[in-house]
């Protein structure tokens, strides 16, 4: 029987999700722009999943806008804000450690003659919010940090360095990536103080193909994909009811089982942890603490990652090597937290769900014992 832990990657959908998908695809096919019943019913299903993600923010349900992932969120909440907001002010500030859905974005814009400062971790490898203070002015439109990132589960100063621009300089538009975040971390809009906030489905049990992006009430933003009109002129195109369906399902059941599944996943981790000291030559790139429970990251020093991730494969054990969306390159993450080669090459990304046990971290944990002991002699 496999075992899956790269649930940062994807996740498996409920069943509940499933059918919600099913019930869509089956029952409520209409388009739900047209003014007759059956598009009216297909525009209930979209507006009961825009309540059940608008109570997990804590905001308005016309604050939540659908899309076809968190890849779109981001890139319509960076390319819209600055083209709102960016005729005079030319100045944008992230990470060095965004998500290539953000980090490919703002080098568009500064190919178009926009400011891009990119805040880097001190030397201790975490990130502080009076370095993004240090980083705005007068000249800045916007401002974007991921809310936990996805390679080593750190959880950023989001909630510190947003609150504290915003109290110095309000005209700033405020962004978080809280795809890692989402219903594993505990949050709400108006503590994060952002502006725009990007989330995905199939990163907590929903489909694929579905994402969200809040815009709070008054923020302007330049749509990305226009058409239609729909979803109130921000995002064109024929709502995805089904993939909607499954992803308001899927934070239904993940927000009565939020404190319970954090939890369990911290206990994953720790038990991962204690077990991987015992070993030679592992090293530590993410800690317990200001972390997400749900994610693990450490090398294996002396193996490359790609020859450990497909042995333990051959185990029928699924873990990464970093994000699914860098494909096998070296981590430019891990570089920007300040990681040796050796430590990059070498790193492995462990992420967990609430379907996973500690016997399986038991398993995982052997399988690595074995391989050191096999390619380390080599």
């Amino acid at each position: 029987m496999s075992i899956y832990f790269d649930n940062a990657a994807t996740t498996k959908p409920f069943e509940e999700c499933n059918r919600a998908v099913l019930r869509a695809l089956n029952e409520k096919w209409g388009n739900p722009s047209s003014l007759h019943k059956m598009g009216i019913e297909a525009q209930e299903v979209a507006e009961n999943s825009r309540k059940a993600i608008a109570a997990a923010l804590g905001c308005e349900s016309e604050c939540v806008y659908f899309t076809s992932g968190a890849t779109e969120s981001n890139n319509t909440a960076i390319l819209g804000a600055a083209k709102a907001h960016g005729k005079r002010r030319k100045k944008i500030v992230t990470t060095s450690v965004e998500h290539p859905s953000v980090s490919e974005a703002m080098k568009l814009l500064e190919a178009n003659g926009y400011e891009i400062v990119r805040v880097n971790a001190r030397s201790d490898g975490e990130y502080c919010f009076e370095d993004f203070i240090d980083a705005v002015d007068d000249n800045t439109c916007l401002v974007s940090c991921m809310l936990v990132n996805n390679e080593n589960g750190l959880i950023m100063p989001v909630k510190k360095a947003f609150n504290s621009i915003k109290r110095l300089y309000p005209h700033i538009i405020t962004h978080t990536d809280a795809v890692q975040g989402f219903l594993k971390i505990p949050f709400k809009a108006s503590e994060l103080n952002a502006d725009l906030i990007s989330i995905s489905a199939h990163k907590i049990h929903g489909p694929k193909g579905v994402g969200a992006l809040y815009i709070k009430k008054d923020v302007r933003i330049s749509p990305h994909i226009i058409g239609g009109g729909q979803e109130n002129k921000k995002r064109s195109g024929t709502e995805n009811i089904p993939a909607i369906a499954g992803f308001g399902a899927a934070v239904r059941v993940n927000m009565a089982n939020a404190n319970e599944n954090a939890a369990k996943a911290q206990e994953l981790k720790s038990a991962l942890f204690r077990s991987l000291m015992r070993l030679d030559g592992v090293s530590f790139n993410s800690g317990t603490e200001d972390s997400s429970p749900y994610i693990a990251n450490f090398s294996v020093m002396g193996v490359r990652s790609e020859i450990m991730l497909h042995y333990l494969e051959e185990k029928e054990i699924f873990v990464s090597s970093g994000s699914a969306c860098s494909k096998g390159a070296k981590s430019s993450v891990l570089k920007g937290f300040g990681l040796s080669d050796d430590r990059i090459d070498s790193a492995l990304r462990v992420s967990f769900c609430a379907e996973n046990t500690v016997g399986e971290v038991k398993v995982l944990c052997a399988a690595i014992a074995d391989g050191i002991a096999r390619f380390r002699k080599q």
